[in-house]
């Protein structure tokens, strides 16, 4: 009889503080948080995973992927994984993409409510308290927030990481039983395909300076043009180009960093963008 494989509360604490510890300082530009997750995965890895190396490696794989979240509520993303690699390591058809896209679908909607809650309400709101306190001079008015904003936020973490992964493990069993995990692992993949769109739409910027003289006196600005026929058009063909590379190539996130980089100083020289 096989033995059921299980994750102690000791070994998912390790988890909860090797992330919290490292998830604002790991951050890379092309995975972000991804290393320190992945890292925070390893002692789980290494128990449910023991007697297969060939899955160790695929675990650590497919936790090395793009991820990046706040991290103070992002820890529940934490416990349902770890409740996913535990069932998946017990023989539950549960495949890799569905915990990769679990996670893609949502560290958007996680990062969105921590940062309006832990960031925009809960820092300003002790820090506020504690303004009398450093204008008069008490150096607690400078420690006290900080302290207290920790506690609070580490006592939240703590809290998601344990509940997510128990109640994560009875839902994905109940997922099963009732055959939704596909339905599952589409939402999720389309609520992360629909969370990159809109970052792209956010962060990435071009636009042209070009203008033509036309006789008469008129000039044409080729940017109200291109807005004319499509808002954004510029930034959308520069996210489809590099998406067509990465579906060709593979995502070799250094070598398209360096190329934009290099059409950027161009195109500024040459006045083109």
């Amino acid at each position: 009889m096989t033995q059921t494989k299980k994750l102690s509360k000791r070994e998912v604490n390790k988890a909860f503080w090797i992330y919290q510890l490292g998830c604002e300082e790991s951050n890379s530009y092309e995975r972000l948080q991804s290393l320190i997750f992945c890292a925070s995965m390893i002692p789980a890895i290494k128990k449910l995973y023991a007697d297969d190396k060939e899955e160790q490696k695929k675990a650590l794989k497919r936790h090395l992927t793009f991820f990046n979240t706040e991290g103070s509520i992002g820890s529940s993303i934490q416990g349902i994984t770890l409740a996913m690699e535990e069932e998946k390591a017990n023989g539950a058809d549960i495949s890799g993409s569905a915990i990769t896209s679990i996670k893609t679908g949502l560290m958007g909607p996680l990062a969105g409510i921590g940062d309006s809650v832990i960031w925009s309400a809960l820092m300003p709101i002790i820090i506020s308290i504690f303004i009398p306190m450093a204008k008069s001079g008490n150096p607690l008015g400078g420690l006290l927030p900080l302290i207290i904003y920790t506690a609070i936020t580490m006592y939240i973490s703590y809290f998601l990481i344990h509940r997510c992964y128990t109640v994560g493990r009875s839902s994905i069993i109940d997922l099963l039983q009732n055959g939704l995990i596909k339905e599952v692992i589409y939402g999720a993949n389309v609520l992360g395909m629909m969370m990159m769109g809109a970052l792209s739409a956010s962060y990435v910027t071009v636009t042209t300076p070009l203008k033509i003289h036309v006789p008469g006196g008129s000039t044409i600005v080729l940017q109200t043009i291109l807005d004319s026929m499509l808002k954004g058009l510029l930034p959308l063909a520069a996210v489809l180009l590099i998406y067509w590379y990465m579906q060709k190539k593979g995502p070799r996130y250094g070598v398209i960093i360096g190329t934009i980089i290099v059409i950027s100083l161009l195109g500024s020289f040459c006045g083109i963008l």
